[in-house]
């Protein structure tokens, strides 16, 4: 197998490619994992091929798989108008660039696995969401669903896409975890606001395993999610977008099973470091620190992966408790 990724050196591209690569290597079976990058400089393992923004361009390269994954950290800096149109951008431009591949490639790749984030249903609570919910309008959901229709353009040269909503990363390397593990070890950390709202979260190993199985299982052909959920506006039944020519478009929550409270989280990641969480930051506080962004900590979605489970994906970390129990510091 060939796979593609554009944001392979990132916090999910990298671990990605170093477990199917373990995996299959296991089983005896060939993949060969390409980085698409914009500085051929950038230092990579060595097993892994590195092609240019430009490269690409003009490359007759055969991908089996695309794993499209670039794209700025939304919670990495406030949201100026700049810092808006350079998030939108850090996604749209590499997804513009990798359909232009797929539009000029005489073989097709069997499938396009798009990024995105749970942040496409908008706030909205305590509902539980699955690929079949609705979505509440917001700077997030605007910005996952212009990425998500670009990719899904695919579908017109006959290609498959898979999008991947992607919820909170638990993993000590990077995302949230990473951020909070220093005031959390300092015994400084605490919940955000009320700490009712709910956090849909994913262990980067499930994540991980959930976007391999979802490659395996479109390449067999055996579209196991047929009895799953939906998604949007344009869809038809369960987790299948309705296409124009048919090609099979589908979308997947990977967040676990069991989304907890910000309380919830903060008093396990406390019991698991063995330190306190007496501190609370409030809500009007963090509106006043982060501005617009605040409501990725203030405001909950509960989303269910009611399409991976349905596809008979199981968690190996379903639960907070598991999947901090599980990372080394």
């Amino acid at each position: 197998m060939d796979i593609l990724i554009s944001g392979g050196s990132g916090f999910l591209g990298s671990a990605f490619s170093k477990e199917i690569m373990a995996r299959y290597r296991a089983q005896n079976k060939t993949v060969h994992i390409t980085w698409l990058t914009r500085d051929s400089s950038q230092a990579h393992p060595n097993d892994i091929e590195m092609v240019t923004y430009d490269e690409l361009a003009s490359s007759d390269k055969r991908f089996d798989v695309i794993l499209n994954l670039a794209g700025a950290g939304i919670a990495d800096a406030r949201w100026s108008d700049a810092r808006k149109e350079q998030l939108l951008a850090s996604r749209m431009k590499p997804t513009e660039s990798l359909l232009s591949f797929i539009a000029r490639s005489s073989i097709k790749p069997k499938l396009l696995v798009s990024g995105s984030a749970i942040g496409w249903y908008g706030a909205q609570g305590n509902k539980p969401l699955t690929e079949s919910s609705g979505f509440e309008v917001d700077f997030a959901h605007q910005l996952c669903d212009k990425w998500e229709q670009l990719a899904l353009t695919a579908i017109e040269y006959g290609v498959p896409v898979a999008i991947v909503r992607t919820g909170v990363i638990i993993h000590p390397e990077g995302g949230m975890l990473g951020k909070l593990l220093t005031p959390f070890k300092m015994g400084v950390g605490g919940q955000l606001g009320d700490g009712q709202q709910i956090m849909s979260w994913v262990s980067r190993e499930d994540w991980v395993g959930a976007a391999i199985f979802i490659i395996e299982q479109h390449l067999a052909g055996n579209n196991a999610t047929n009895n799953a959920g939906q998604t949007n506006k344009s869809t038809t039944h369960d987790n299948t977008l309705k296409t124009a020519n048919d090609t099979p478009a589908v979308v997947y929550n990977l967040t676990a099973p069991n989304p907890v409270t910000n309380h919830t989280f903060t008093k396990t990641l406390g019991a698991w470091l063995h330190r306190p969480t007496f501190f609370t930051l409030p809500e009007f506080l963090l509106k006043l620190m982060f501005g617009e962004m605040s409501t990725l900590l203030i405001d909950g979605q509960k989303v269910i992966p009611q399409a991976l489970q349905s596809a008979g994906y199981e968690f190996k970390q379903p639960t907070l408790k598991q999947a901090l129990e599980q990372q080394v510091l």
